[in-house]
């Protein structure tokens, strides 16, 4: 097995049957880490990845390749350099801010920025941490996601994005707030939305622990004259 893997890591000189499972291997492993973001709908999915992966990995072989055949001594590590730089255009191709002052795309940004960073390493030759750090990928974005879905459900603090028709409601949203000791921390109020033309009131509240995020926007929907009540 050792020695299997001192032949993909050019041990014995540059040959083109490395590159190759070094590039297959990155398909693979950037293709993996896609498929959880494209199963999600995320703007950046299972084929970006595996460009992203296959690119980066042949920044590194292409690298070797300068230094093993072409015998022209110079710091390997300049052009993975430039990818871990560059990628960060890609990844902010992928980051929005809504007029809900949601911000999205950050986790598809640091899944591109990692799995180039997983091509660097296949195409250095360091299989090991390439594979592992795979795994841990899909670790943070399979399980984690439901650990940090748990925490931000549990959270007293809360930003609520609010849609109604009338003063009155405001005043009776603001009337149930005060009345079950939630602290408003922050408003802002907009005079209509986009698309409905209705009033819209983002909320910062600070919640006393009796009381769930489920229960509060239960109750608030449940006013007369609240079209809708989100969660940002």
């Amino acid at each position: 097995m050792q020695e299997f893997l001192n032949y993909l890591r050019f041990a014995d000189g540059f040959h083109m049957w490395g590159a190759v499972a070094r590039m297959f291997l990155a398909v693979i492993c950037g293709g993996v880490i896609g498929i959880e973001r494209e199963r999600k709908r995320r703007p950046a999915g299972f084929r970006t990845h595996i460009l992203i992966c296959l690119g980066a990995s042949l920044t590194m072989i292409t690298s070797q390749y300068i230094y093993l055949e072409l015998k022209l001594f110079t710091d390997l590590a300049r052009l993975g350099a430039q990818v871990i730089a560059g990628i960060g255009f890609i990844g902010a191709g992928t980051i929005i801010v809504t007029k809900r002052r949601q911000v999205k795309g950050l986790t598809t940004a640091a899944g591109l920025w990692t799995s180039a960073i997983v091509g660097l390493a296949i195409g250095a030759g360091y299989f090991e941490a390439a594979l592992i750090t795979t795994v841990l990928v899909l670790v943070v974005e399979l399980v984690l996601s439901r650990f940090e879905y748990f925490i931000m459900s549990t959270a007293r603090t809360v930003h609520l994005y609010i849609e109604y028709k009338e003063t009155e409601a405001l005043n009776q949203m603001t009337d149930y707030m005060r009345g079950h000791s939630v602290s408003v921390t922050d408003l802002q109020i907009t005079k209509s939305g986009a698309a409905t033309r209705n009033p819209c009131a983002i909320f910062s509240l600070e919640l006393p622990r009796k009381l769930t995020h489920d229960k509060l926007m239960t109750a608030l929907a449940e006013i007369e004259g609240v079209v809708s009540v989100e969660e940002l």
